[in-house]
């Protein structure tokens, strides 16, 4: 053999020792120094995960009624993984399905239906979830049927049939609350992807509205989780881990449930009171609070809707009908999203801006039946003429031409169109120390923040819509170009962006581009009664753990003073409580035993209907009691009712007669909510009656 040849062959063997060495060296890793990683891999392959969920926690109310419970039910769900599977995608499974619970074929399709497999205007009543959790058709199944499913497999395949713990909201006293606890329901894949950066299981529900969405992390639990291993035909083999679940904690609330339940009805009757006044009267809300610290005492709006109806499924109809203009949105939380011109409410407001101003609030002014101010004539209300009147009269009588002409006179001085760099804007920042604009902060999802249409809003409004306004007969149909219409958009082209003549002495009675939320302008009452203090609203008071340790407590909290002298105080305090006894709420708190304080709004709204009716007016009624020691702020607005005072004043009163033990012109002290006036303060005990099903006493 030559050098040559021998020199190959060596480089040869060295290559085969390097490709021996080298794969040795990958079995050393795989088998060893990987081996732990890929073996859990492997298990993880052969492994399932049986998620067991947690028995979600209580709401009660401040004496621990309950609120939202836990009861069992018998569910009959559908695998769309399986029935999809079937050559008319299940169909006639569902059919054979609907037939057999008695429900409407397609109410059952739709509940089984995606949501983002269906078009955009056909999505109501679909299923949320994913497509490979186990979809819900009933809740409340019979026993005997669910039998009957589970015997006939190759009748229904896909079709499974299994006890569970349904959401309750059991209505103790009548109460609905619908928006204040909202409702449950199945995790989205959004939810399920940890994009929100929490954790769920496929099977969980969730809150999704109110009180059960606000506080979920707390309600919810922990699910129980039992990894069992599998082999290749999916037989369990062996269980790698088995946690149970841990029920979630329960929620103490400030809601006193006898209250609520009288707001509600209160509510309702004013709402019917309305229309048979001949009002439209679309809906409404009412807010009761603790002047001295805020607590939300009871929260309602209407129309309202059935929160166990997203438990025992809602029908395609039921669905539409929650967001349907024609039923009146049962969907739309009034109280916290409702925005409304405040109308008279608002002088209180006027009334530290006047004192603030320079004018006498024991002084005389007059009261005629209209006042000019620059082109346009402004009325009084009902366009008649008070004389010479006090200014505590004024309030007393709602007399607006007052208003229009301090309003008028301080513009003037203020520049006019051309505003001083030094404007005083005393109405402007009397509503902004009442923090008019921002959102009160409130524990309940989707507040909205009203609107104070002062300097800057009116220049960022015009910012946005200048180019509307200034080209606006190319921007409309013809049925929108009136000669009013016009004539607003030319002057909105122009000076759009100034406060004008009118839009001033509309501010300073509550009308035009300000609007606040009935719960804002219960948090600017309560001040008033407390002496000034703005406190955040607050529903929550307590997380309590099934062993009855205080996981988490929500002290009350200060946001501000509204800064205005005890003289002024005082006024107001006197000038509201003769709303009730000689003005505009004489008539619906005449013989009523407790001093009360108040004042009527009746705002008008601008627009028509959808089928083309002008709107009626807002009707208010903002007040607080007793008068004198002021401890519950009250407030109802009936949207399109008319006036404030027949339709909400009257609403108010049955509140009071309830929270003060009221009959006819008689206290009954043993039928008073409140010892002494006082709501609670020591937590309840959450009772083995009331704890969720199955749930053995500590």
């Amino acid at each position: 053999m030559n050098q040559r040849s021998r020199l190959s062959l060596i480089f040869l063997q060295i290559f085969i020792a390097s490709l021996l060495f080298a794969l040795m060296g990958r079995l050393f890793y795989l088998q060893v120094a990987a081996g732990p990683k890929y073996k859990s891999a492997a298990l993880s392959i052969q492994s399932r995960d049986v998620v067991t969920p947690a028995t979600r926690g209580l709401i009660v109310d401040s004496s621990g009624v309950p609120l939202a419970l836990n009861k069992v039910g018998l569910a009959v769900t559908v695998d769309r993984t399986k029935i999809d599977k079937q050559p008319d995608k299940g169909v006639a499974v569902l059919k054979d399905l609907s037939t057999l619970l008695n429900l409407q074929y397609a109410d059952v399709w739709q509940r089984t239906r995606l949501c983002g497999e269906l078009p955009k205007g056909a999505k109501a009543g679909c299923w949320t979830g994913s497509r490979f959790q186990p979809i819900p058709i009933t809740k409340s199944a019979d026993p005997q049927i669910a039998l009957q499913i589970v015997e006939r497999s190759d009748k229904y395949p896909g079709i499974s049939a299994t006890p569970i713990a349904i959401r309750a909201y059991p209505g103790i006293a009548g109460v609905n609350a619908a928006h204040l606890l909202g409702y449950v329901g199945p995790l989205t894949d959004y939810e399920l992807s940890g994009a929100s950066g929490r954790s769920y299981f496929r099977s969980e529900s969730i809150g999704k509205a109110g009180l059960e969405i606000q506080y979920d992390k707390f309600l919810r639990g922990t699910p129980g989780i039992k990894t069992v291993i599998v082999d290749r035909k999916e037989a369990v083999t062996s269980t790698s881990q088995n946690t149970k679940p841990v029920p979630g904690n329960h929620l103490v609330t400030n809601i006193d449930i006898r209250l609520q339940a009288a707001a509600e009805k209160a509510l309702a009757d004013a709402v019917r009171r309305a229309r048979g006044a001949g009002h439209r009267a679309d809906g409404g809300a009412v807010v009761v609070l603790d002047v001295n610290n805020g607590a939300v005492l009871a929260i309602a709006s209407y129309p309202t809707f059935d929160p166990n109806a997203f438990e025992t499924g809602l029908t395609v109809q039921e669905a539409k009908d929650l967001y349907s203009e024609s039923t009146g949105v049962p969907a739309l939380n009034r109280s916290l999203q409702g925005l409304y011109a405040p109308g008279s409410t608002f002088k209180a407001v006027s009334v530290i801006a006047a004192h603030d101003a320079g004018y006498s609030l024991t002084q005389n002014y007059q009261c005629p039946a209209s006042v000019d101010v620059g082109t346009r004539t402004f009325n009084n209300f009902e366009a008649k003429a008070q004389g010479t009147i006090s200014m505590k009269k004024a309030i007393a009588v709602s007399c607006d031409t007052i208003w229009y002409q301090i309003a008028f006179d301080e513009w003037l001085r203020d520049g006019g169109l051309k505003p001083k760099s030094d404007a005083h804007d005393y109405f402007f920042n009397a509503a902004g120390r009442f923090q008019m604009g921002t959102k009160t902060g409130i524990d309940l999802p989707s507040e909205s923040k009203g609107r104070l249409a002062d300097r800057n809003w009116r220049r960022a409004w015009y910012a946005q819509n200048k180019d509307f306004y200034c080209n606006y007969q190319s921007r409309t149909t013809k049925s929108q170009q009136t000669p009013f219409l016009i004539q607003l958009a030319k002057e909105n082209c122009i000076d759009g962006d100034k406060i004008r003549a009118g839009d001033a002495v509309n501010f300073a009675i509550g009308q035009g581009d300000t609007v606040v939320t009935p719960i804002k302008l219960a948090q600017m009452y309560a001040a008033i009664a407390n002496g000034g203090t703005i406190w955040k609203p607050v529903v929550a008071k307590a997380v309590i753990s099934n062993a009855g340790k205080v996981i988490k407590s929500y002290p009350y909290e200060k946001q501000g003073n509204i800064d205005v002298d005890a003289t002024t105080i005082a006024f107001l305090h006197d000038a509201l409580h003769e709303v009730t006894v000689s003005g505009t709420a004489a008539s619906a708190f005449a013989g009523f035993p407790i001093a009360t304080a108040g004042k009527t709004g009746t705002a008008q709204v601008f627009g028509k209907n959808a089928n083309g009716s002008a709107k009626d007016d807002t009707a208010w009624y903002a007040s607080f009691a007793p008068a004198d020691k002021p401890k519950f702020a009250v407030v109802m607005m009936v949207s399109q009712g008319g006036f404030g005072a027949s339709t909400s004043a009257v609403g108010v009163r049955q509140i009071y007669e309830t929270i003060f033990g009221v009959k006819g012109s008689q206290v009954d002290p043993t039928k008073a909510l409140f010892l002494n006036n006082n709501p609670p303060v020591k937590l309840p005990k959450i009772s083995p009656a009331t704890r969720p099903a199955g749930e053995k006493k500590k």
